[in-house]
């Protein structure tokens, strides 16, 4: 399967985690009769992003949360990125996705691995490592028509950890993320552009939809580019079901048009994976 359709659901987002899990669930099933073989939802998309809320919201895995989306991914016979929830794990928190197949299993889990600890005077000062630790590991997903790289919303800025995916041999990066309202008309685009292009390859990102009243403001615009670094899909700040075609024969052209994989100078430069 050469082309396939991913949905990115930009969810609304309340402070009723039960409600959250309904209208996720909703979502899910209306995406898979879109047609989408891979859905996906936003960071934090069970509970208000914040480091007030963590600790709260924060769930062992498998729990309540990832029960639900194990359910969606079966009912629906979808690949089902379920965005991030808080997690907690040995008195520790983390940001973390988990990624489950057609018949419910998880089949990878992915932790922030860099924290989104920015200052930025007059407008937004905001440090996740006040409750979060990071993770350590890359998750691949094989869905067996394509190879799908996981990260989660800042670590969309170092470039590194798309090209270690790249290595892997992943087709499409999904990024659930929740950028605001500096940083998100400014780098949100820009950033998955460059992704797109650093990689020559898919690049998805999936954000909360917008609440003017929340105490921290997603930016929303949920998007896919293709290899070529353009903006095939979007939307605006509402929550919307973002469908894409994910079109692998075309990546493979564009890769041979302009063939920098094999152009780089691996005498000069390298990037590595330490960690496994």
């Amino acid at each position: 399967m050469s082309v396939f359709r991913i949905a990115l659901i930009q969810l609304a987002v309340s402070a009723n985690k039960a409600d959250n899990l309904t209208r996720a669930s909703k979502l899910i099933a209306e995406a898979a009769k879109g047609g989408a073989r891979i859905v996906s939802l936003p960071e934090c998309f069970n509970c208000p992003y914040g480091t007030k809320y963590f600790p709260e919201y924060a769930e062992k895995i498998p729990g309540q949360s990832t029960e639900i989306l194990s359910k969606a991914a079966k009912d629906n016979k979808v690949f089902l990125i379920g965005g991030s929830i808080p997690e907690e794990d040995n008195g520790k928190l983390f940001n973390t996705c988990t990624v489950y197949n057609t018949e419910g299993n998880m089949v990878a889990k992915f932790r922030k691995m860099h924290l989104f600890d920015i200052d930025i005077p007059g407008k937004i000062t905001f440090k996740e490592s006040e409750c979060l630790s990071p993770g350590n590991s890359l998750a691949v997903v094989d869905t067996g028509f394509c190879k799908v790289g996981i990260s989660i919303c800042y670590d969309i800025r170092f470039a590194e950890l798309a090209q270690l995916y790249n290595k892997r041999g992943c087709q499409l990066l999904v990024y659930p993320g929740a950028f605001n309202m500096t940083t998100g008309p400014a780098h949100w685009e820009l950033l998955q552009r460059a992704r797109a292009l650093d990689n020559q390859m898919y690049v998805a990102t999936v954000s909360p939809a917008r609440d003017e009243t929340a105490s921290y403001t997603a930016w929303g615009h949920s998007t896919v580019v293709n290899p070529w670094g353009e903006v095939i899909a979007t939307t605006e700040d509402k929550e919307n079901i973002v469908f894409a075609e994910i079109d692998l024969k075309y990546m493979e052209e564009v890769r041979q048009q302009i063939p920098i994989g094999q152009q780089k100078r691996h005498d000069i430069y390298t990037v590595e994976e330490l960690t496994n």
